[in-house]
């Protein structure tokens, strides 16, 4: 099983996003990709049904994900870079 970790500056940058809400939305992705820089970005659900933007790096040989930046709602270039227009 995967391990996530979560940045703790998320929540104090965006206080209405827990540790919770970033978990919650990374389990329940609806688009995701890499970006040229190796990162990646991705929106999902939280348990309250809100969109999260998620932006994250992943360490295939340790199956880690590290989310260092979740705000809610995604921003408009997000959902355009996802395809995902508003």
């Amino acid at each position: 099983m995967s391990q996530i970790g979560v940045h703790p500056r998320i929540s104090r940058r965006h206080p209405e996003v827990s540790e919770a809400d970033v978990m919650a939305a990374m389990r329940s992705m609806i688009r995701y990709k890499q970006r040229e820089s190796g990162e990646w970005i991705a929106v999902g659900t939280d348990s309250h049904s809100r969109l999260v933007e998620l932006v994250y790096i992943y360490d295939a040989d340790d199956d880690y994900f590290f989310v260092y930046h979740g705000m809610t709602p995604p921003s408009g270039k997000t959902l355009r870079e996802l395809g995902l227009e508003r």
